[in-house]
């Protein structure tokens, strides 16, 4: 009897929701969203459909449940100690990073946004920017559009990752991009043939936090602004 129960115990540890996200995620990175179905995951577990059912109610708790373990992970995983603007460039570069890796969180991300992953994403800019000092009055305006840089920019590099795949070289790619963008009409498009030979050689990573330092230097010229005297 007592070996039964310990098998029991054992069963129902495997079958934690939090052992089923961790699968799901797993095949969710193996072959996207389309991979993932509770007959995939059944197998993937070496368990019945029924047993999965008992701790979430279909694919779209699985999925927002999984888009809720990554973030939390690159929240509650943020240096001690960083002051504000390093907080917010490192969350940032988490997310990035984060969503490279977990391509469909991006696509959940702004599928659903009440996601409890999107008010933790909040929460985890907008305590940051407090502490620098934003003016309360434009603070929630200050973290949206550090969050829509993020996703938006995050979402959209995972999206080309995805869909070119198959290159392998990136450079090349791109460069036959760049190419077109030269031939343009120069009346037309002065400026993107004047861009056009940084294409290939850009760094996503750095363009984006480029991007992050430019919110935050704008954030900083908030609180040089006076306060308007009612």
């Amino acid at each position: 009897m007592a070996i039964k129960k310990q098998r029991a115990a054992r069963r129902t540890d495997a079958l934690s929701k939090e052992r089923i996200v961790e699968a799901a995620i797993e095949i969710l990175d193996a072959g996207g969203e389309g991979a993932l179905t509770f007959r995939a995951l059944a197998a993937h577990l070496a368990t019945g459909s029924g047993a999965i059912y008992w701790h979430v109610a279909n694919k779209d708790d699985l999925l927002a449940a999984a888009t809720d373990g990554v973030v939390a992970r690159v929240v509650t995983d943020m240096p001690d100690g960083a002051r504000p603007r390093e907080a917010v460039r490192a969350l940032a570069l988490g997310l990035f990073d984060a969503i490279d890796a977990h391509p469909w969180v991006g696509t959940q991300l702004s599928r659903a946004p009440w996601l409890a992953a999107l008010p933790q994403i909040f929460e985890g800019f907008g305590s940051r920017l407090e502490e620098l000092g934003v003016p309360g009055t434009a603070q929630f305006d200050a973290t949206s559009t550090l969050v829509i840089h993020v996703l938006g920019v995050a979402g959209q590099n995972a999206a080309n990752a995805r869909l070119h795949a198959h290159r392998t070289d990136r450079t090349a790619f791109l460069g036959s991009i760049a190419d077109q963008w030269a031939q343009l009409d120069p009346a037309q498009y002065p400026f993107v043939r004047r861009v056009a030979a940084q294409l290939p050689v850009h760094d996503d990573r750095e363009q984006f936090l480029a991007g992050i330092d430019l919110i935050l230097d704008g954030i900083a010229a908030l609180r040089q602004k006076p306060t308007p005297r009612p």
